[in-house]
């Protein structure tokens, strides 16, 4: 797979994690309702519909990618998570927080930028 191919495909793979964090948000969202009210029920389909959506796209995804890379890629769901919980719901992030989606994201550039090489390498030998 060509480098500029590779990366289109992390940030679509990225895409799909945001997708799946978004039922988190959802989830949040129904907590504040009623229980067994119209609302409450609405958001907690809508967070089915969106987990649904997820299980297709990734399906996808991990046809596209090494197991382990797709795996390493959706722990970044930790710093979407984060993002959402700043701007929707105004929550704050310790510095212990802070330091580890930083981790996470360092480990993840990491496998990222490491898989495209061993690729490159793969298709030499063939050659």
């Amino acid at each position: 797979m060509k480098q500029t191919q590779w990366w289109k495909n992390i940030i679509i793979l990225q895409a799909v994690v945001v997708v799946y964090t978004l039922s988190s948000v959802v989830a949040k969202f129904a907590t504040g309702k009623e229980l067994f009210s119209l609302p409450f029920f609405l958001f907690y389909g809508l967070e089915l519909v969106i987990l649904g959506i997820y299980a297709i796209l990734w399906q996808q995804m991990i046809k596209r990618f090494d197991l382990s890379i797709a795996y390493a890629n959706r722990a970044m769901a930790l710093l979407w998570s984060a993002v959402w919980a700043v701007v929707l719901f105004h929550e704050n992030l310790s510095g212990k927080q802070i330091a580890g989606i930083l981790l996470v994201i360092l480990g993840t550039m990491i496998v990222n930028t490491q898989q495209p090489q061993k690729e490159n390498k793969k298709e030499e030998e063939a050659a």
